[in-house]
């Protein structure tokens, strides 16, 4: 008896519910799923999750730096409640804040238009002497520090793309929310402003078993974040991704930029996400912890959400790899 081939099954699942034909995608996202994984969309109040290679359809993955979305939907969040601007300095929330330049906004942390660099400068040696949690030997004032004496102002601000940059946002919004300016305030302010409200189980801590990592870049060990927590700490499901991409779809549009320096690849820049398409109907991020790979993307126009939770980091393709590859052409990319 033959068995049938389980990525040809999930693209025609999700083939059905996107509207769209998947079938071509078939080598891409076995590339993507060769170590196994989660495939999920959702549109129109359609949704699939396929789980792939053994994985549980729950199982907990570290989001990376997927986790940027969810930082800057907490700063939406406590700009419609009047506690931020997305162009009023950190500075301007005093406490540990004060001495920071003021050309530093959440909007310009949110969107690496900030002119900080990609690490903290001691981040150099710690990749190394700390390999899976190069930033956890930093203290929140170090990431203040780092960012005050490192912020490189600019008369025309260009895309650089920086864990420091949303590191600190996250701080300066557990300060706004009224919590301790540190990884731990920043989890607590995410589950009442953001998580907490759409049911979601997305957190620092994971609720459940977590999907070891797999591939060259290492072992069983997860990523540590520490205080740069904000950049790429949260875990979550990829039914929890679904669940907040669909909100985002219900959200007001968050300000659009399209600065110097982006990569061919993109339109434009917005807080949390990257923006691709002819008309810039997508909004996407993918993140690369130690052996995992994860990636959130939305169609505004089509209503599609994709999540993408994969083990394995290796095989790249293309510019961004083949995570955002898939990504981008589930969600529309090309057609």
């Amino acid at each position: 008896m033959f068995r049938r081939d389980p990525v040809r099954l999930a693209l025609a699942r999700v083939s059905e519910v996107l509207e769209v034909d998947a079938r071509p995608l078939l080598g891409l996202t076995r590339m993507v799923f060769r170590r196994g994984g989660m495939l999920a969309v959702s549109r129109g109040g359609k949704r699939v999750l396929v789980p792939l290679g053994g994985v549980e359809v729950g199982g907990v993955f570290e989001l990376a730096s997927v986790t940027k979305p969810f930082t800057s939907a907490l700063a939406g969040a406590l700009v419609d409640a009047g506690r931020l601007d997305w162009n009023a300095p950190p500075s301007s929330l005093g406490g540990p804040f004060r001495r920071l330049p003021a050309h530093l906004t959440p909007l310009s942390l949110a969107t690496h238009t900030a002119g900080l660099p990609m690490h903290p400068a001691r981040a150099a040696v710690t990749v190394f002497t700390r390999f899976y949690d190069p930033y956890g030997g930093m203290s929140a004032s170090d990431v203040i520090a780092s960012a005050r004496r490192w912020s490189q102002p600019s008369r025309q601000p260009r895309f650089a793309y920086s864990n420091l940059g949303v590191g600190l946002l996250a701080l300066a919004l557990a300060h706004a929310a009224g919590e301790e300016a540190s990884a731990t305030g920043y989890g607590r302010a995410l589950t009442d402003w953001v998580t907490g409200p759409l049911g979601l189980g997305v957190s620092l801590t994971p609720a459940g078993a977590v999907v070891r990592p797999s591939g060259f870049l290492g072992g069983s060990t997860l990523t540590g974040f520490g205080p740069l927590a904000g950049a790429g700490g949260l875990f979550g499901t990829a039914a929890d991704l679904l669940t907040f991409g669909e909100s985002r779809l219900a959200a007001p549009p968050p300000p659009l930029l399209n600065p110097p320096g982006l990569p061919r690849h993109l339109r434009g820049v917005a807080p949390g996400w990257m923006v691709s398409g002819p008309d810039g109907e997508m909004r996407w991020h993918d993140g690369l912890a130690r052996g995992t790979r994860s990636g959130l993307g939305l169609n505004v126009q089509s209503g599609a959400v994709v999540a993408l939770l994969s083990r394995g980091t290796d095989s790249p393709l293309g510019v961004r790899g083949a995570m955002p590859a898939l990504l981008l052409s589930l969600l529309g990319a090309g057609r």
